[in-house]
């Protein structure tokens, strides 16, 4: 779903990278209600989780793969303004180290693949989880189900744009039809990976769950054959301890580093779905050479290194690295604006 330069006028990639710009802003401040002494540290490491997996493109149709876009994963993970965040900090990543969709598009791609994804998973998410039974199964449910719908509404979002500010003159029914029905399949890939991971998460550590706060059933214990609170109501949910905390961050940041430097080799090197369509419907007809293409590590490999496995495994490593700084950065600074204005908020005597 990276899209390059060319495929979409400069008017309106002006006029994504306006709402893009827009809707970082709103994301910074609403991530200060979101980031705590728990989903502070997380966040970084979600953003280093997205770019590392989205490296392993799996097969869906002859031809043609997918992977991850991590808008619902993100959001349910560390909440909705924060996943907004972390998907924009991995493109933005991507676009300058990796020449993995275009600088002039990067509106383009934020609003689609951060802003869309995101808004439309959390929505459908908050929507199951009011419905279905109070429980962590039914936090995996809705994770599943918002994530296979946020990839289609990401394909049906491109093609609108690509209405109004294509570069091609490509029939657009045939266009919409191809990019809904290869992400509908991608979406399959994307809520398997989501729900697993939303529900390893929680059988660890429930709390650091943003996504489930508070709707996780209580632990019941069966006495002379009913079921009661093994914890009186009233007593007040304590997070898990900071070492676990610590445990959870480490083996998430092995995993992404493991993922990115070794499993990536294997993935499919078949066109993604939007490459795939592109080529097919001819909306690939203008596009432009990548701004960085002379990067370093342009196209996930490190420049004079001939073997393929160690330059591409290498990459990944630089690549979660960067990432996990970058965004850890971003968030423990928007975390101590929070720390900051709580503090400007308490009377003098108070204090």
């Amino acid at each position: 779903m990276h899209v390059p330069d060319g495929f979409i006028d400069l008017p309106v990639s002006a006029a994504t990278g306006v709402v893009a710009a827009a809707a970082v802003a709103v994301s910074l401040r609403g991530a200060r209600r979101e980031l705590d002494e728990r989903t502070a540290p997380l966040a970084g490491l979600v953003a280093a989780f997205v770019f590392a997996v989205q490296m392993l493109n799996f097969p869906v149709a002859a031809g043609t793969s997918g992977h991850l876009l991590g808008g619902a994963l993100a959001a349910i993970l560390v909440g909705p303004y924060t996943g907004v965040l972390c998907i924009s900090v991995v493109l933005l990543m991507q676009g300058i180290l990796f020449a993995d969709g275009g600088l002039t598009a990067l509106g383009v791609n934020i609003t689609d693949m951060a802003v869309v994804t995101t808004v439309v998973a959390y929505v459908l998410f908050r929507g199951l989880v009011r419905i279905l039974p109070r429980g962590r199964r039914s936090v995996t449910v809705a994770s599943f189900a918002a994530a296979l719908v946020s990839v289609p509404a990401a394909a049906l979002a491109f093609t609108a744009l690509y209405a109004i500010g294509g570069t091609s003159d490509v029939p657009l029914g045939k266009t919409l039809a191809a990019m809904v029905g290869v992400h509908l399949l991608i979406g399959i890939g994307e809520a398997a990976i989501t729900a697993f991971t939303v529900g390893a998460v929680i059988a660890v550590r429930p709390d650091l769950v943003y996504g489930a706060r508070g709707l996780t059933a209580p632990l019941k214990l069966r006495v002379g054959g009913e079921l009661v609170d093994a914890a009186p109501a009233s007593a007040p949910a304590t997070p898990g301890p900071a070492r676990s905390g610590r445990r959870v961050w480490a083996a998430g940041l092995v995993t992404a580093l493991v993922l990115a430097g070794f499993v990536s080799f294997y993935a499919s090197a078949d066109p993604d779905g939007l490459e795939k369509v592109a080529a097919d419907q001819g909306i690939d007809q203008k596009t432009e050479e990548h701004h960085t293409a002379d990067s370093p590590l342009a196209d996930y490999g490190v420049q004079d290194i001939s073997d393929a496995r160690l330059s591409g495994g290498l990459a990944g490593v630089i690549g979660v690295g960067a990432t996990v700084a970058v965004g850890s950065g971003v968030f423990w600074a928007v975390r101590r604006r929070r720390t900051a204005a709580a503090g400007a908020s308490v009377p003098p005597e108070t204090a």
